[in-house]
């Protein structure tokens, strides 16, 4: 698990209820509009939710700043969009 050092989110997507894979497709398109740099948090619900970002921040070179289990057992991911 990462904590974010006082990051500043940009946008926030909700995929709260959504199934693999659709967590990191709509983060994938929730990025596209966002400046270089910029903070996505995602809230999910699936629990193969943190192995699936973590793969998707290696291979499109977005940094995973944060992935935590909030209560009642929902994730929050923060990841910044490279640039």
């Amino acid at each position: 698990m990462k904590q974010a050092d006082n990051a500043t989110v940009d946008a926030t997507l909700d995929a709260t209820g959504l199934l693999c894979p659709l967590p990191v497709l709509k983060a994938r398109r929730a990025l596209k509009p966002l400046a270089p740099g910029a903070v996505l948090e995602v809230l999910a619900t699936d629990p193969g939710a943190t192995k699936d970002f973590e793969h998707f921040c290696q291979t499109t070179g977005c940094e995973l700043l944060e992935v935590g289990e909030q209560p009642g057992g929902e994730l929050r991911i923060l990841m910044r969009k490279p640039g």
